[in-house]
């Protein structure tokens, strides 16, 4: 039929590669401290007593979600 969709869903595999190759890329930025600023920004909360450790990272993780918003708006823009 000429107007009929696809009965197959497209392979994960393409998907899961990009995936393990951005992290694989985010993995090596860390360990080579490129990316030591992140979880350090005004407004990421840290509180440090005797024996007690609370972080909270607002903005790093505000910073993230923004990040990843504009890639999938992109993505399903040019895609």
């Amino acid at each position: 039929m000429p107007g009929a969709p696809d009965p197959t869903p497209p392979s994960p595999g393409p998907l899961l590669v990009g995936v393990g190759a951005l992290l694989v890329v985010v993995g090596i930025l860390f360990w080579t401290g490129a990316l030591s600023w992140f979880g350090k920004l005004p407004g990421d909360i840290r509180y440090e007593g005797a024996s007690t450790r609370i972080y909270v990272p607002w903005v790093s993780m505000l910073l993230v979600s923004a990040v990843l918003s504009l890639v999938t708006y992109l993505f399903r823009r040019f895609h």
